[in-house]
């Protein structure tokens, strides 16, 4: 079965930081461009950061650059998501997303994404 599963959420701090996971089951997750996204309350769902297959090419949502880095270890099966300087309006809940494919001006559609996660609370909070 494949599976997408994230984890690392949690409750932070504004200033403070979490990492993200994203491990797969069932499936190479070096054949794919993985996507985070998050859906904030009461919001639509929005992309967050792209890594492609190789993870020499990453794009992130100007909300997040220069706070956020996407990484992934194909290796390990697994993709990351280290988050810094977080807001609060950085909470959500957070879901990482595999495509077989992508193109650089919509990345950050979700329909281009075959695999998702079930998603991990992130809360920014004082």
């Amino acid at each position: 079965q494949l599976q997408l599963v994230e984890s690392g959420g949690g409750l932070a701090q504004p200033g403070g930081s979490l990492r993200l996971s994203c491990a797969a089951s069932g499936f190479t997750l070096g054949y794919y461009h993985i996507g985070w996204f998050r859906r904030a309350p009461g919001k639509e769902r929005e992309g967050v950061s792209l890594i492609n297959r190789s993870g020499d090419t990453t794009v992130y949502a100007d909300s997040v650059k220069g706070r956020f880095t996407i990484s992934r270890d194909n290796a390990k099966n697994t993709v990351y998501l280290q988050m810094n300087s977080l807001k609060p309006e950085d909470t959500g809940v957070y879901y990482c997303a595999a495509a077989v494919v992508y193109r650089s001006s919509n990345w950050d559609s979700p329909i281009n994404y075959q695999y998702w996660g079930q998603g991990t609370q992130v809360t920014v909070s004082s």
